[in-house]
């Protein structure tokens, strides 16, 4: 059986075979969610937006112009809808009374953290999510899901040059981490 596109895919939606929206979902749904979940930072939260995700793409189908990819349109509505959601979670701490520092405890010893991590990949990937949800965003999709810089900047919807700043201060921070963690010889 031949591998349908997205597009042929989402034209026999249009033409009335919802049902077909699952191979949609099913191409999408492990990599949308792992994005959600390193924004999220919660599983619960990622399953309950991709959920919602999915939901607004397929309400939205019909205004889909094929200017930009499927995936590229689809990755855009996942990091508006984690934005909201982290918008909604945040002011929801703030009527708490909470601080942020106390609800995500940033205060954690790193040692703490890494000390029982052998894997380098691993590793580097608990550093990514502790930098800022846009600057882990630009790496996962770039190293990770293997977007190109334009894709990556239409997703984000900024222009070109800025996605190649973000992309070299997330680089640079993350060597950082690496060298302020002591385990910059391994990996670097």
């Amino acid at each position: 059986m031949k591998k349908l596109t997205d597009i042929e895919i989402i034209e026999s939606i249009k033409r009335g075979n919802d049902s077909d929206f699952a191979l949609l979902i099913d191409r999408y749904k492990d990599k949308a969610f792992s994005l959600l979940r390193r924004m999220l930072k919660n599983e619960m939260d990622a399953e309950e937006t991709l959920q919602d995700c999915f939901l607004k793409a397929y309400n939205s189908l019909a205004s889909f112009r094929q200017d930009a990819k499927f995936s590229t349109w689809f990755y855009k509505i996942v990091y508006n809808t984690a934005l909201s959601a982290l918008a909604s979670k945040k002011r929801q701490i703030e009527l708490g009374m909470s601080s942020i520092e106390d609800h995500f405890d940033l205060g954690t010893n790193d040692n703490e953290i890494y000390s029982n991590t052998e894997n380098s990949e691993l590793y580097t990937l608990r550093l990514v999510d502790e930098l800022p949800p846009r600057n882990a965003l630009v790496i996962i999709l770039f190293y990770i899901d293997g977007m190109s810089l334009n894709e990556i900047s239409q997703v984000l919807d900024l222009s070109l040059v800025n996605t190649k700043v973000i992309l070299h201060r997330s680089r640079t921070a993350l060597r950082d981490m690496l060298i302020k963690h002591n385990y910059h010889e391994e990996i670097l």
